[in-house]
Order: structure tokens, then C-alpha cells, then sequence
């Protein structure tokens, strides 16, 4: 919004011509959002407080849990009205990414809420049904891509494989196989993130590292950058295409995804100051499934689906831990681990929620350093 506002006053006050540069707004976007975040959560807090909307603990969870009892939750809710803000103020309001993007992250969250809702007024773990998630997230998730594929130039029905050039090998996709392999995508993500979330600044952490990974992904992705020219070619500049220098498919519009990357990192980071432990308040699946949607879609969007399993190492690890505990026991009736998701098991170990945190933190960022490097590999 503001990028339009300012192009009328920039010819009487030129350094306003700064706010075109997507550079620029990427900053912008983040302060924007953590400020916004870090100002309204004591008052969020507290409101939640006043109207007794806390966290429902599971019976059959950790001892150390049953102390959380009560604490405020839906703090995700603020996550996504911080990041809607600032994504609003600082992004291109023509780029259709960017709204596809927004969209099912608050389409989600609102799963979410109502998942929550559901959880707080019954006083009960148990909120909307997994097939109920799963019918929310295929919809939304199908609505989305659909639109890209008819509406936006340049995203086909397109699989680009990792560590291979775009140029010559890519497999082309019928339409709603497509569909379905994004709606895989997005709600496996989407879900991932909700398991992940059982322990103070478990979630948030990884969010925010495999988000600034898309965020760096989706600038190179799209941004083609005015160089000098050198001196012995003599005056001007000449454009060079990140993309293509590291054999990335070239999006050119999806490099403003890097302002929608950048405000939820700046909201994640506010939710993180109230949300390290002792948590003051929980994300709950208002921001969990919401935060997993956008990551899902960044890694749609930027053609990088097989590569978000390795950026999403951890939040895969947390899934798979649950898959294979649960068929282990319907099949062999015995446990894998003392108690899933993974996390739960290290505390059964005796190891301290801090330091479950610590250390899954330095996983999910030595996975996403993996990724990048794996760019120059094509």
C-alpha cells in the first residue's frame, strides 16, 4: 500500500524512491510487524487472562505439563494480525502471490481458531476432527494454487527437481495432479507445524528459520539487480538475473513474497519474546496450522516443494515420528517411542524443555543452511 503512496510524493522528495527497492521493504516489513507484535501483547495477554481462554492440557501428556494448565492460548492470533498489517502496508497490492499466500494463511488460522474454540468450550484436547483439518486445508489449499495456475503468468503445473537445472528437466504435471500434490504440500506442512507445537518456543523457532530460508529462496528467485556497468565498459548499469545464475527457475513477481516472509518472521519474533520459556502464551492451532499453511505455500509458490523437506527437516522428523508410532502400535502393538511426537520422548528421556528447544532450534537451522548450499549445486 504504502509502495503506491509514496510514488506519488517521490518526485518532490526523492529518497522516497528507496521504498520501490524490495530490499528495502523486506526491513521495513519486519520491524513493522515486530513492533506491532511486541506492543500488543501484554494487552493480549492479559485480555485472554480476563476472559479465561486458556490451554487444555492432554491427561495421558507429560507431568511437567499439567503446571501450563490455563495458560493463555490462540496467541497465533496475533502472529497473523501482526504479519496481515504489515504485509498490507509494504507489499506490491497487484502481486497475486503475495494474496494467495495471505489467503490461506488467515484461511487456516480461522481452521484454527475454531479448533481452539472448540478445545477452550468444551475443556477438552480434543477440538475439530482430522479429516475436518485435512477437507479445510485440500479446499483452501486447491483454491489457491488454482488461481495461480489460471490467473498468474509464468507458475505452470510445473515440478522442478532439486539439484538439477530447471532448463533442461522438470516433469510437467496434468492439472490435478498438480492441485492434489500442493494441497500434500501445504496441509503436511500445515500439520507438521501443529505437532511441533508442544513445548515453549518449540514451533516458533523453526517457523521463523525455515521462513527466512523461503524469504532468501523467493528474492533470488524473482529479483533481477541493476549493476554498474565496469569502468573499462564505461557508464551504466546492466541487470543481473540472480535466478538464473544459480540455475533457479525465474519467477519474477514471486521475489515479493520475501515482504510476506519477512512480516511473519517480524510476528514470530514478538510471539517468541512472551512465548520462551515459561511461556506466558501459547500459539495454539490458531497460529500453528496457519504458520505451517504459509510455509507450505512459499514453498508452492517459489517451486521448491521437494526442497522444503529438507527445510522443513524438523517439522518432518515430528510428523513421521507420530506416523511410525502410531502404525507401529495398531500393527505390533508396541511403541517406538516412549511418547510421541518426538519431543515428548527426549523429555521422557529426563532431558529439560530448554534444552529439547535449544537443540531442536540448531537442527532446524543446520537444515536450512543445507538447503541454501544445495542451490549451487544445480
Amino acid at each position: 500500500m504504502l509502495i503506491w503512496l509514496f510514488a506519488w510524493f517521490q518526485s518532490s522528495f526523492t529518497p522516497l524512491r528507496v521504498v520501490r527497492y524490495t530490499s528495502f521493504r523486506v526491513i521495513a516489513a519486519m520491524v513493522t510487524a515486530t513492533l506491532i507484535s511486541l506492543y500488543l501483547y501484554p494487552r493480549f495477554i492479559r485480555f485472554l487472562q480476563l476472559k479465561q481462554i486458556g490451554q487444555v492440557i492432554r491427561h495421558d501428556g507429560p507431568e511437567s505439563h499439567f503446571s501450563k494448565r490455563g495458560t493463555p492460548t490462540m496467541g497465533g492470533a496475533l502472529i497473523l494480525f501482526s504479519l496481515t498489517i504489515s504485509t498490507l502496508l509494504w507489499m506490491d497490492l497487484n502481486n497475486l502471490y503475495v494474496w494467495m499466500t495471505l489467503g490461506v494463511t488467515l484461511s487456516l488460522g480461522l481452521a484454527g481458531f475454531w479448533d481452539d474454540y472448540l478445545k477452550v468450550a468444551k475443556k477438552s484436547s480434543a477440538g475439530l476432527s482430522g479429516r475436518g483439518k485435512l477437507l479445510v486445508q485440500f479446499m483452501v489449499s486447491g483454491a489457491a494454487i488454482g488461481t495461480l495456475l489460471l490467473y498468474q503468468e509464468g507458475f505452470y503445473s510445473r515440478l522442478y527437481l532439486p539439484f538439477v537445472d530447471p532448463e533442461w528437466l522438470y516433469i510437467d504435471l496434468p492439472m490435478w495432479l498438480f492441485l492434489f500434490f500442493g494441497g500434500v504440500v501445504i496441509s503436511g506442512t500445515s500439520n507438521a507445524v501443529n505437532l511441533t507445537d508442544g513445548l515453549d518456543g518449540l514451533a516458533i523457532g523453526p517457523v521463523m528459520v525455515a521462513t527466512g530460508t523461503f524469504l532468501i529462496i523467493a528474492y533470488v528467485t524473482g529479483a533481477v539487480l541493476n549493476l554498474p556497468l565496469p569502468t573499462e565498459l564505461g557508464e551504466g548499469y546492466y541487470q543481473f538475473n540472480l535466478a538464473h545464475y544459480l540455475n533457479l527457475p525465474h519467477l519474477p513477481e514471486v521475489s515479493e513474497l520475501a515482504v510476506f516472509a519477512a512480516a511473519l518472521i517480524g510476528g514470530g519474533i514478538g510471539f517468541l519474546w512472551y512465548n520462551a520459556y515459561p511461556a506466558q502464551i501459547f500459539m495454539g492451532d490458531t497460529g500453528s496450522l496457519a504458520l505451517g499453511g504459509a510455509i507450505g505455500m512459499l514453498a508452492v509458490c517459489t517451486r521448491n516443494e521437494l526442497l522444503s523437506v529438507i527445510i522443513c527437516g524438523l517439522f518432518v522428523i515430528e510428523a513421521l515420528s507420530v506416523i511410525l508410532q502410531t502404525t507401529s502400535y495398531k500393527l505390533r502393538k508396541k511403541r517406538i517411542f516412549k511418547m510421541a511426537p518426538i519431543h515428548h520422548h527426549f523429555e521422557k528421556l529426563g532431558w529439560t524443555e530448554p534444552k529439547i528447544v535449544v537443540r531442536f532450534w540448531i537442527i532446524s537451522f543446520t537444515l536450512s543452511l543445507l538447503a541454501l548450499a544445495t542451490l549451487k549445486l544445480r
